[in-house]
C-alpha cells in the first residue's frame, strides 16, 4: 500500500447538473474559485471542464478555458491543472436522422478537442480511451481519432491521464503505450459506475488493476454515492483518488456539497487510513509533469 496519493478534485464536468445543485460552478470565475478552494482544502489536482456562462452547458471555447487557467495560475494557491480533452464526443441517436444524429449531438475533430490543451499547456489532460454507451447517449471516440489526439498531446509535452470507462478501453490504452504514443510511465484512470460502463466495485478495480501496463500509475473514481467508497478502496490498493461535483453532487443524503467539502471529506478518509496526500510539487516530480 502506498502511503501517499494524488487527490484530484473534478470541479464541474459537462453533465446536466447545474439545474440540480446551485453549488455546481458555471462561469470561468466560479470554476477557478472552486478549484482554488479545493486546493486549499487539500486537492493536488484540479480537473477542469469549461461551461457556457449563459446556458451552463458545455463550452469548447478556448477563451473560457484560458480565463479559468489564468485565474488559477495567478492565485497564490498551487494546484496541478488537468484539462479535459474529451471535447465534443456526444452522439444522440435519432430515428429521423440516424446517420447524422439528433438534437444535442456535439462532435469535434481530434484537433478541435485538443485545442484548449495545446494552447494553454496544463500539466495534465484526460484522454478518454474509447466509445461508451453513456445513458442513452453515445460518447464517441474512434480509435484512429484517439491515436491522433495522443500524438497531439505527446507533442505538447502535457501528461495524458488515460481514462478507461470499460475493460476494452484499458486494452486500447495498453495499445497506445505499445505504439509509443505515451511518453514516460503511463497514468491511467478507471471511471466506474457510469451507465453503462464498468461497475463501481472492488472486483472491477482488481480486474482492471491486474491488466495495467508495465510501470503504470493508476487512479479510480466512482460516481454518486459510490464516490467515497471507491476512493477509499482505491487508496488502500495504492491508487490515486478523485472526488468532486463532476461525479457526485451530495455531501450526504439530501445535502448538496461544494467541491471543497468533498475534498475535505476525502482528506479525512485518507488520514483515517494513514495515507498522506501529495503536494502539487511532489506529484509533478513523481509523475514527470511539466512545470507551468
Amino acid at each position: 500500500m502506498s502511503n501517499k496519493v494524488m487527490l484530484t478534485a473534478a470541479i464541474t464536468g459537462a453533465g446536466d447538473t447545474t439545474g440540480k445543485s446551485s453549488h455546481v460552478p458555471v462561469t470561468p470565475k466560479e470554476i477557478a474559485e472552486a478549484a482554488i478552494e479545493s486546493a486549499k482544502a487539500g486537492a493536488t489536482v484540479a480537473h477542469i471542464h469549461a461551461r457556457n456562462p449563459e446556458t451552463g452547458g458545455i463550452s469548447h471555447q478556448v477563451d473560457h478555458y484560458r480565463e479559468i487557467v489564468d485565474r488559477i495560475r495567478e492565485s497564490e494557491t498551487d494546484v496541478i491543472i488537468n484539462i479535459t480533452s474529451g471535447g465534443g464526443g456526444d452522439f444522440i441517436p435519432s430515428l429521423d436522422t440516424p446517420a447524422a444524429g439528433g438534437d444535442g449531438t456535439d462532435i469535434q475533430t481530434p484537433e478541435q478537442r485538443h485545442k484548449p490543451v495545446g494552447e494553454l499547456l496544463p500539466e495534465m489532460c484526460t484522454l478518454d480511451c474509447g466509445t461508451t454507451n453513456f445513458g442513452n447517449m453515445i460518447y464517441m471516440s474512434p480509435t484512429d481519432w484517439l491515436r491522433e489526439q495522443a500524438k497531439l498531446v505527446q507533442q505538447s509535452g502535457v501528461k495524458p491521464e488515460l481514462e478507461c470507462f470499460d475493460t476494452g478501453h484499458l486494452r486500447f490504452a495498453n495499445q497506445l503505450v505499445k505504439e509509443g504514443l505515451i511518453d514516460g510511465d503511463p497514468m491511467l484512470q478507471f471511471c466506474l459506475g457510469i451507465p453503462w460502463g464498468a461497475a463501481a466495485d472492488i472486483e472491477t478495480i482488481n480486474y482492471l488493476k491486474s491488466r495495467l501496463p508495465e510501470n503504470a500509475h493508476w487512479s479510480a473514481f466512482g460516481i454518486g454515492r459510490m464516490q467515497l467508497p471507491i476512493a477509499e478502496e482505491t487508496a488502500i490498493r495504492g491508487g490515486n483518488v478523485r472526488v468532486g461535483l463532476e461525479d457526485n453532487l451530495y455531501l450526504e443524503k439530501g445535502v448538496f456539497a461544494r467541491n471543497d467539502q468533498l475534498v475535505e471529506k476525502a482528506v479525512n478518509m485518507l488520514q483515517a487510513n494513514n495515507i498522506e496526500i501529495m503536494k502539487p510539487e511532489e506529484a509533478r516530480l513523481q509523475y514527470g509533469l511539466r512545470t507551468p
